[in-house]
């Protein structure tokens, strides 16, 4: 949309007080030096007269040299289309304009690097997306050709490879449906079903579940401590249980063998509690960290994909939580372990025992 100038005397008027400020006293001294006698009227009407000469010819002078210029400045960043400003009036006031412009470049330099940014993303997610789509793919199209080839002859090979095309069938699937859960988590089209129910018990059927997963890595889940109450908290149930799976998912992962993982559930604020999820795995260095929630985002990129997974799980992770008005906070140190946890909001029964 093409900018409406604000025409400003200012210029030209301060200027025409200059030079008929100049030429009066200029006037005033020479019927001095001639020792002629002094003609008030003359003098008032010559200061007038300059005044307005000087007025209309700065003024005339400034716009047609701004309009020249500024409107160049404005043409060549593309402020302004390309429609004629003749009609339109034209600024004086050279310390609007060179702000208006200053901010004008701090803006666009703001949108620039942030389309930067937005495009290496882009290219990022795309380059993500076509390494896990095409691994599962190209394993699938593998095994099939071979069996069409012949193998498919052979009762045993034909049972053995269906069974691993299916398997990269089913990782496929998987990879899908992370991708349309975090396309809905993104696009605020996911609806949460929220009730109370006892953060404690959820967390021990994620443990019962993960049990053999976490008894390969010799890695043990365990709370901090013995909760003899239920303590009630609000939100997506089913939700909540894909957070917490795919943070313990994560620290057996990325853990050590003989390893611990521990859960706690602790009060943050009167009508918050904050759940962390904490192990001694390989733990993560600084630099990795502010990344971590990025879609197929991996610190490791060869481990991590032999270790499967989606490579979606903590940004679906961090949507989860923050589709529930919650906060999801890492700490980490390489070597030592990390520490995940998030807050979620009390039941009002536990809020009104407070």
């Amino acid at each position: 949309m093409a900018i409406l100038f604000k025409k400003s005397y200012k210029f030209a008027l301060r200027s025409a007080i200059y030079i008929t400020a100049i030429l009066s006293l200029l006037l005033l001294f020479l019927f001095l030096v001639f020792q002629e006698e002094l003609n008030v009227l003359l003098l008032i009407v010559t200061a007038l007269v300059s005044f307005a000469v000087c007025f209309f010819v700065i003024q005339l002078r400034v716009e047609k040299f701004i309009y020249k210029r500024i409107k160049r400045i404005y043409d060549d960043v593309s402020l302004l289309e390309s429609s004629s400003l003749s009609s339109r009036t034209v600024t004086t006031d050279m310390g609007t304009l060179t702000a208006e412009i200053e901010k004008f470049a701090k803006d666009k330099k703001i949108e620039i690097d942030t389309l930067k940014i937005r495009e290496e993303y882009r290219k990022d997610f795309l380059g993500n997306v076509s390494h896990e789509l095409k691994t599962p793919l190209f394993t699938v199209q593998g095994y099939i050709l071979t069996l069409l080839d012949g193998a498919a002859e052979n009762k045993v090979l034909r049972k053995k490879y269906l069974q691993r095309a299916s398997k990269g069938v089913d990782r496929l699937i998987y990879i899908v449906k992370d991708l349309d859960l975090i396309t809905k988590l993104e696009v605020g089209d996911l609806n949460l079903e929220v009730s109370e129910f006892n953060i404690v018990e959820l967390i021990q059927n994620i443990f019962d579940l993960l049990e053999m997963k976490a008894s390969k890595k010799k890695i043990t889940l365990a709370f901090d401590m013995k909760y003899l109450k239920p303590i009630l908290v609000k939100g997506d149930k089913e939700k909540i249980q894909q957070v917490i799976t795919n943070l313990l998912v994560n620290s057996i992962k990325y853990g050590h063998a003989n390893g611990t993982t521990e859960v706690s559930v602790e009060n943050l604020i009167k009508n918050k509690v904050i759940v962390r999820v904490t192990d001694n795995g390989e733990g993560i260095a600084k630099q990795f960290i502010p990344r971590l929630f990025e879609r197929f985002y991996r610190v490791d990129k060869s481990g991590s994909r032999e270790e499967g997974g989606s490579g979606l799980g903590l940004a679906i992770v961090k949507h989860i939580i923050e589709a529930h008005n919650e906060k999801i906070y890492v700490e980490s140190v390489l070597g030592v372990g990390s520490e995940f946890s998030f807050t979620l909001e009390k039941a009002e029964s536990i809020k009104n025992d407070v």
